[in-house]
């Protein structure tokens, strides 16, 4: 084995846990609500870049899915774009009423919801209902 495979072999190696790792979905028109109305578990945060509540609740959102992968082998995650879909039939259907909201589905219901809440606590609680 040469240099050059090795280092790239090294290289492989050390990237396959970010690879491996479940990612959250943009959503688009549709996506969701097909997974909600199939029974599957499925979180949804409505969010926008420049809502610093927002950061935080994706901040507590990752590490908590990094410190446990059981919530991403269960649901599937969803980032609703505020500044797209905010007004859109999503959001209306749901009465979500602000950015900053996280929402949770499973078997087709919602089974919890947080508005603008950033404490970790609240938020592990809400995606332990989805195990």
């Amino acid at each position: 084995m040469n240099r050059r495979t090795l280092i790239l072999a090294a290289a492989a190696m050390a990237m396959s846990p970010v690879l491996a790792q479940a990612q959250t979905i943009d959503y688009t028109p549709g996506a969701a609500e097909s997974q909600i109305a199939a029974g599957e578990t499925v979180f949804i945060d409505f969010a926008a870049d420049w809502c610093s509540t927002c950061r935080s609740q994706e901040r507590t959102i990752n590490a908590l899915r990094s410190a446990n992968p059981a919530y991403d082998a269960a649901m599937t995650f969803y980032r609703v774009d505020w500044d797209v879909y905010g007004r859109g039939e999503l959001a209306s259907n749901l009465n979500i009423p602000r950015r900053s909201t996280l929402v949770l589905f499973r078997d087709g219901q919602e089974v919890g919801r947080i508005v603008a809440g950033t404490r970790e606590a609240e938020i592990r609680a809400l995606l332990d209902a989805g195990l």
